[in-house]
């Protein structure tokens, strides 16, 4: 049994990546487009600028390029740890600057779901892409540390 779990193990990172593209490009389209009851770029930047992140536009893009960016890149299992880390890096943001006050539960806007996603992100950080990506796909390795230690 556990050979056979074994050689389904470059299909694990395959669910996550998938799942957190989604929801990422999701989340990024609110923040770029306006879709999804979102507001748009314009209001995300006035939100960010009012929480200290001057210049707003600057830190929009920044954050549009990891959600909306970086959920595409997970989807095509391309640059994938370079997107998880950059989704890592927002979700730590959000955790820390708009969703702790909150405390944990996300009924009361807490830290539950973006702790969830930036998780998800690290494990993307270690695995990479897997079997089922374009980094394999392209030879890409991506080795998280050097196998010559």
């Amino acid at each position: 049994m556990r050979e056979k779990l074994a050689r389904l193990e470059p299909w694990t990172p395959l669910p996550l990546r998938v799942a957190l593209g989604i929801v990422m490009v999701a989340h990024g389209s609110q923040k770029l487009f306006g879709l999804f009851d979102g507001h748009g770029f314009m209001a995300t930047a006035g939100f960010l600028a009012k929480m200290g992140f001057v210049p707003g536009p600057f830190w929009a893009a920044l954050v549009v390029f990891a959600e909306f960016g970086g959920g595409l890149l997970l989807l095509l299992g391309l640059l994938t740890r370079f997107a998880a880390a950059t989704i890592l890096i927002d979700m730590l943001v959000a955790l820390f600057k708009v969703h702790l006050k909150s405390g944990f539960f996300l009924s009361n806007h807490g830290i539950e779901y973006v702790f969830v996603l930036g998780l998800i992100a690290l494990s993307l950080v270690f695995s990479g892409g897997g079997a089922l990506s374009l980094d394999n796909l392209f030879g890409r390795k991506e080795p998280l540390l050097d196998d010559q230690t």
